[in-house]
């Protein structure tokens, strides 16, 4: 077992090939009161190839009827065959024959029909009665980063950008020291929440140092807070999971499943990662958003070297797209084109109805159809009217954006 954990760098695919191997230990009916000595059974029969071959195939075989019962996806399948093919190979069970095994199991999608959760739902789940909840999901929204790099994330991590003494956006520095670390960044209105929580924890006699990690455990005054304030308790990939589940589920937002669904609309953690990519190509070069995910981009790694800058200027882009709550750090712009946008897809509406009363008019002209020609023409111009108020209110909408967005400017001592 030794072997097999020293082969995983991540603490989360630890956790998820440790249960998959055991669920197959317990399939082949290895004795033992634990994983470790249910292992060890294993691996006093694993050397009879022939047998090895014949429990693997037979497991992968239930898996498969699980999947074509609606239970688990096809793609799924694959995740419970790997654990078991790096158990034997760390402890060097040779000679079986891999390709012939996974021929037998289906390939499946290698993507999920899942979506990024919306703005209105991001916004619903930051209403969870946690402190924590804020700035966890402010920053994995604004940054990309996986449910693992809370892992190593620690408050030197987080480095403010100044310009014109304004805070435009904050550096992160993901898995710093190990062999995956990158930067990113994340909003203004991200770190905000971030520095809040940090004066909180301060404020109630915890010492922050750099190596103080950003989220911790629950403390008094905290609702449940079982630790002490002055200790810091590191809250793990796992516990991070565990908060913005118990956040979804807390606010309604994920129900119970029906019976013939299989998967909720967006995943728990890796969801804010998919809004991140999904936002950022908007306005975004894809290089660069995939450079800021941590992803590799191939041969590119070894020759497309922007500098930080580079990075900054094209994630600003993006700033705006990112942020959730603070609408004063939005660009005004966008406030103005979502409204436009608005408004005429409601002007377009009524210009059908319009059109559709207008035929009715003719048609009852033609067969002297006098109170129904008296009633649609009522309607007409009762429409007509809908249409002239909601022009109005469009344009009045406009002026009090451009209002807000001069004030806006001229109190931040911006120039046009």
């Amino acid at each position: 077992m030794t072997e097999f954990y020293d082969s995983i760098r991540s603490p989360v695919t630890k956790d998820r090939y440790k249960a998959r191997l055991d669920l197959f230990l317990k399939h082949i009916e290895m004795d033992g009161s634990n994983l470790s000595e249910r292992a060890k059974k294993f691996m006093e029969k694993a050397r009879d190839l022939e047998w090895t071959t014949f429990v693997i195939n037979n497991y992968m075989r239930y898996q498969k009827e699980r999947a074509e019962k609606g239970e688990i996806s096809e793609s799924t399948i694959l995740n419970f065959y790997k654990p078991i093919r790096l158990f034997l190979e760390m402890n060097d069970v040779n000679g079986l024959n891999w390709k012939k095994i996974t021929r037998r199991i289906p390939k499946g999608r290698k993507y999920g029909k899942d979506r990024a959760p919306t703005l209105s739902e991001i916004k619903k789940i930051l209403d969870y009665p946690d402190r924590r909840i804020k700035p966890v999901i402010l920053l994995m929204v604004s940054s990309g980063i996986r449910v693992g790099a809370w892992d190593y994330l620690n408050w030197s991590h987080i480095s403010p950008i100044k310009k014109d003494s304004q805070i435009v956006a904050a550096k992160i520095l993901v898995y710093a020291g190990t062999n995956d670390e990158y930067y990113s960044f994340v909003t203004p209105e991200a770190y905000n929440a971030i520095n809040e929580y940090m004066e909180y924890r301060k404020s109630n006699g915890e010492l922050i140092k750099g190596d103080s990690p950003v989220i911790r455990d629950l403390f008094h005054p905290d609702r449940g807070g079982k630790g002490e304030p002055h200790l810091s308790k590191r809250l793990k990939a796992s516990g991070i999971k565990r908060l913005i589940e118990s956040s979804i589920w807390g606010t309604g937002i994920r129900k119970k499943l029906g019976k013939q669904q299989r998967r909720y609309p967006f995943q728990a953690a890796h969801g804010f990662r998919k809004f991140f990519k999904t936002t950022c190509e908007k306005s975004m070069r894809s290089l660069c958003v995939e450079m800021q995910m941590g992803h590799s981009v191939g041969v590119t790694d070894s020759y497309y070297k922007p500098t930080e800058d580079e990075l900054l200027n094209e994630y600003l882009k993006a700033v705006g797209d990112l942020t959730i709550l603070d609408m004063n750090l939005k660009p005004p712009h966008e406030d103005i084109e979502e409204l436009k946008q608005s408004m005429n897809e409601q002007i377009g509406k009524q210009a059908k109805q319009i059109e559709s009363l207008q035929q009715a008019l003719a048609d009852a002209k033609s067969n002297k159809i006098t109170n129904e020609y008296v009633r649609k023409w009522k309607l007409y111009e009762s429409k007509l009217a809908e249409l002239d108020h909601m022009v109005k209110d469009l344009d009045e909408k406009q002026a009090e954006v451009l209002n807000m967005v001069n004030k806006s400017i001229s109190n931040s001592k911006i120039e046009g």
